[in-house]
């Protein structure tokens, strides 16, 4: 079959139903080899079917709108989901909603700063919410930082936890908490945002990243999805390794009281 430049091919229920079957696969492969993940393999892909159906839907009604309330109230639902998904990755969480808070704040502080930027100053879109821009490029910011974000404050509580004993005897010698836990929560930033640097060390030469590759399909000429892609990926890593440092900062602060004190207590118990 020719394909014409620009023609996109549309994908049928049964097109999905078998590229679903590979997740059913794997969960039997699951199954057999005891790995236990075949659960969670079934429950996710339903999940993520209907999540992104759901959002199918909605931004269909977006993108016709264009309203800065709905795009607002749905930035809001989505950093709220990030937030969350970051905060429950962590094995040893901080109590209460001093721990969603600082996972949903430094991803409000990085990535929301950067898709501003971006839609006012580098693209230079107008209206700057212009839902087709404003949403996927915040969407992008956000999984991205997520994922650096919870890694980060992963390791950091964990850390912190096992060398419990090492960091008290600094702070007994006389040494602050930002001396005595540096090391820490600098092997902490570089876990954060080792992801994203490996992404972009591969891209173009491993991989080929996804919204270029949406945008090829999509009819762009290459060379322009390149340039988008180039900066996208700039603006992930910026905002992900704003979102981690300030992460950090944030959670050090809440595990380490004014006394110079290490408050382990303000961890829950690892799952």
């Amino acid at each position: 079959m020719n394909i014409d430049s620009g023609t996109v091919l549309r994908l049928t229920s049964f097109d999905l139903c078998l590229a679903s079957s590979l997740m059913l696969v794997l969960a039997i492969l699951s199954l057999v080899l005891q790995l236990g993940l075949e659960k969670k393999i079934l429950i996710y892909s339903i999940r993520m079917t209907a999540q992104l159906l759901f959002i199918g839907v909605i931004l269909r009604y977006l993108f016709a709108s264009s309203s800065f309330i709905l795009v607002f109230l749905l930035s809001m639902v989505m950093l709220s989901a990030a937030g969350r998904e970051a905060w429950v990755r962590q094995k040893r969480k901080i109590k209460g909603f001093t721990g969603y808070l600082i996972s949903t704040g430094s991803m409000f502080v990085s990535s929301f700063s950067i898709a501003l930027i971006a839609l006012s100053v580098i693209i230079d879109v107008k209206p700057w919410y212009t839902p087709q821009y404003a949403i996927p490029l915040l969407g992008m910011l956000l999984g991205n930082t997520m994922t650096g974000v919870a890694l980060a404050v992963d390791q950091l509580t964990e850390q912190l936890y096992r060398r419990r004993s090492e960091v008290e005897q600094r702070l007994l010698l006389g040494q602050d908490w930002k001396e005595a836990s540096l090391d820490i929560r600098r092997d902490c930033i570089r876990t954060g945002m080792t992801p994203i640097i490996n992404s972009m060390a591969a891209a173009g030469l491993v991989s080929l990243p996804g919204m270029m590759t949406g945008q090829i399909l999509g009819g762009t000429p290459p060379v322009e999805a390149v340039k988008y892609q180039i900066l996208i990926m700039f603006l992930i890593a910026g905002g992900t390794g704003f979102g981690v440092i300030s992460a950090i900062w944030a959670s050090s602060r809440v595990l380490f009281d004014h006394r110079e004190r290490l408050r382990l207590d303000n961890l829950q118990s690892e799952r």
